[in-house]
């Protein structure tokens, strides 16, 4: 879901002109799941440009207050790429940060939640980018495990598929992004970064990104 309309364009703006997002319909990526897809975001980009990482930081932690009005909880960056972002979130809010491995460590303590979280912890869960939603759930499952009260998940962006939207849905997980897929698409176009048969093929693409 998008909180704010405005924040949603602004954000897709910025991750075009830093290339965090490419578009190429015609020469496809090839993602680590086998997909074939016409788009490749990587928001760690951000992290680099001190104007556009302070603005989606703020926007982050004032959707955070927001939609989740309790006075105090922790902050939980999934790892590796919200790390740093839901670091500067919760320095931003003056709240406890930790994060969440992919995997419990082979070695040491073996843990999957690194910092310090009390049992009953109110958390809220930090991501860069969604998919279909498969290691996000797992950290916030993760966290469960530990005793945690995971009041939801903020995000940077999403491809909004469908398969996503059920996967949250299912697992009763609250999710909230700066921007998605449309309006990324769309102010592409704005920008003529693409023309509109290219926005078609975009369009086609999300709609069936599997196949």
């Amino acid at each position: 879901m998008i909180f704010d309309q405005q924040t949603a364009v602004k954000t897709a703006n910025y991750l075009l002109q830093i290339n965090a997002i490419k578009l190429s319909p015609e020469n496809s990526f090839s993602w680590a799941s086998g997909w074939k897809s016409p788009i490749y975001c990587d928001n760690r980009i951000v992290l680099s440009y001190p104007k556009i990482r302070n603005y989606l930081c703020d926007q982050l932690a004032i959707q955070s207050k927001s939609i989740y009005p309790e006075d105090k909880y922790i902050i939980a960056g999934v790892a590796t790429g919200a790390i740093g972002i839901g670091m500067l979130v919760a320095q931003k809010l003056n709240l406890p940060f930790i994060y969440v491995r992919p995997e419990p460590k082979k070695h040491g303590r073996k843990n999957q939640v690194e910092g310090y979280m009390p049992s009953n912890s109110k958390v809220i869960v930090i991501e860069d980018l969604i998919s279909t939603g498969k290691s996000s759930l797992i950290a916030v499952e993760a966290l469960k495990r530990e005793g945690a009260d995971v009041l939801g998940m903020l995000g940077i962006f999403t491809y909004n598929f469908k398969i996503a939207d059920e996967n949250f849905k299912n697992s009763k997980v609250n999710l909230n992004t700066l921007s998605n897929y449309d309006i990324l698409i769309n102010e592409a176009l704005n920008q003529k970064i693409i023309d509109s048969d290219s926005l078609s093929k975009l369009t086609a693409w999300r709609k069936s990104p599997d196949n």
